[in-house]
């Protein structure tokens, strides 16, 4: 008796091991869908976009975030290879343009610079305080011994679009000189941090304050500071008589120098000409667009796209 009995409880772990490995077999057999995103959109694509599309089209979804020209240089170099590639403003989409691995990008949510502030720095109350209007936002910045964080103008547009801010903050609030005492020089190795690592140092409490972008700051759920439209860069419809009126340089990696100017915060997807799984990577797209793409969206916080779409 005690002999069956162990003969088919083996029997039954031989089974539910079959079947385990069933299950992962079956799971390596889908197809994978990767894609490349600006890094401040980690929490929206693994959380939310990444597992529906999973579950819409069986495929094995596989996400990488980083700084959208570093991205965008790196797929251009053919060092990786992904279906669709998600930017933040047309910038990334054009280097990718102009090496013939993108036709049309479609515009598919936007969002606008804010300051993210962790509850657990010391200067926490006055960033409250700013956060209420009750004192100037750019004076708690220059307070000694706040620590700053932001990512790198050479291969993050953030890091851009935060000096573009402190520039636009000079001519708004009338402060000359704003932008250096709060960032120093642009490329000011103290302050800057993989795009990826920034609100994950905020969080922990290793930085008092950082840039941010709304749509970030709301789906990591951090307190933030909200900036007039005037240098939050959400306002296509600025850049011409405003927006435009600052620029700065940045020294590339062959020691050219570049003149940068502002660039609206729409977020752009497109399908790669030369994508592994074109078809999923098309229906990735068009999750996104979708409503239900949208409602996920909006809910991590980003706003609705704004504009038309990317063409060569």
């Amino acid at each position: 008796m005690q002999r069956r009995i162990l003969l088919k409880l083996s029997l039954t772990a031989a089974l539910g091991s079959i079947s385990g490995l069933s299950a992962v077999s079956a799971a390596a057999a889908e197809p994978v869908l990767s894609v490349a995103y600006a890094g401040s959109m980690g929490a929206l694509m693994d959380k939310a976009l990444g597992p529906t599309i999973a579950r819409q089209e069986h495929v094995q979804y596989q996400g990488k975030g980083a700084g959208a020209y570093g991205l965008a240089h790196l797929i251009a170099a053919k060092q990786i290879n992904p279906d669709v590639f998600v930017s933040i403003t047309p910038g990334p989409i054009e280097v990718l343009q102009k090496a013939g691995l993108i036709d049309t990008a479609v515009p598919v949510a936007s969002t606008q610079m804010v300051i993210a502030y962790s509850d657990k720095s010391k200067f926490a109350a006055d960033f409250k305080a700013a956060a209420a209007g009750k004192v100037p936002w750019y004076e708690v910045l220059q307070k000694p011994g706040l620590l700053f964080g932001r990512t790198d103008p050479k291969t993050d547009p953030q890091g851009r679009n935060i000096v573009f801010t402190m520039l636009l903050a000079e001519q708004y609030y009338k402060q000359p000189g704003l932008a250096d005492k709060i960032l120093g020089p642009v490329e000011n190795k103290q302050q800057i941090f993989t795009e990826p690592s920034l609100l994950s140092r905020l969080e922990s409490g290793q930085l008092d304050a950082t840039s941010g972008y709304l749509s970030a700051v709301i789906s990591h759920k951090l307190p933030y500071i909200k900036l007039p439209e005037q240098i939050n860069l959400s306002d296509p419809g600025m850049i011409q008589d405003w927006y435009s009126k600052v620029h700065f340089n940045i020294t590339l990696p062959d020691g050219k120098t570049d003149t940068l100017s502002t660039q609206p915060l729409v977020f752009y997807a497109a399908v790669l000409k030369n994508a592994p799984n074109p078809k999923a990577g098309a229906a990735f797209v068009k999750l996104m667009t979708s409503a239900e793409g949208q409602a996920l969206f909006k809910h991590y916080g980003y706003s609705a796209p704004k504009g038309g779409d990317l063409h060569p």
